[in-house]
């Protein structure tokens, strides 16, 4: 667990500012390598700040370029970039700690929730579940990328190393063979629905005809 670089206290894995003396931590990047501010500023603007964010390189042997508040430390990504840096940082385990899952998913959000306007186009953002109990909802702007507060980061990196990748493509294939499922048996329903009305216009058919075939004998009889 990290620990505030001023009191020391331990600090709970979604959480950024210390308990006991106030202190906000840049915790996020901590472990991620080599980490270099590539321009002092961006034209991208933090929407809990207002202020411009820096542009970071989290990269190893490759350039990984981010967006960071340096004031409240918030994260912000292009479309993909989070799930690759989760994809190179975690290597994902062969089992599923659902306690610790469990832990994580139960963890409050230290801010206040509220829609907030995307660093780039300043259209509001939706707020979305990033996977199945990460206990993370993100800020996303589908054209421009996803948004994280101060300590996200490192929650969603826990979650990923308690193997929370794999329990969200298990639920993600349940769902897929629900759905398929469901569509299976719906299907049936229309098939039987179309052999359904096509035996009722069948007897219908019959019963005109053999309605007309008594009318025409009884008229043979009568006028003939």
């Amino acid at each position: 667990m990290n620990k505030c670089k001023s009191c020391g206290a331990p600090l709970p894995p979604n959480k950024v500012i210390c308990a006991y003396c106030g202190t906000r931590n840049s915790v996020d990047l901590k472990g991620l390598g080599n980490i270099a501010i590539v321009e002092p500023q961006s034209p991208r603007k933090c929407p809990e700040c207002k202020q411009n964010m820096q542009t970071v390189d989290v990269g190893n042997s490759t350039k990984f370029l981010i967006e960071k508040c340096e004031k409240c430390h918030s994260l912000f990504f292009d479309p993909g970039e989070l799930e690759a840096l989760l994809d190179e940082k975690v290597t994902d385990g062969v089992r599923i700690n659902y306690e610790r899952i469990k832990e994580l998913s139960q963890l409050r959000p230290q801010h206040k929730v509220t829609y907030r306007p995307c660093p780039v186009c300043q259209k509001m953002m939706n707020r979305v579940n990033f996977g199945t109990r990460s206990g993370v909802i993100i800020d996303r702007c589908r054209e421009h990328g996803i948004f994280l507060d101060g300590g996200e980061l490192r929650q969603l990196l826990e979650w990923r190393r308690a193997g929370g990748q794999l329990l969200h493509e298990k639920a993600r294939k349940a769902k897929d063979k629900e759905k398929l499922k469901k569509e299976s048996e719906q299907k049936k329903k229309q098939a039987a629905t179309r052999q359904f009305i096509a035996e009722r216009d069948h007897l219908y058919s019959r019963r005109e005809n053999d309605a007309v075939d008594l009318i025409s004998s009884l008229f043979s009889r009568i006028f003939w």
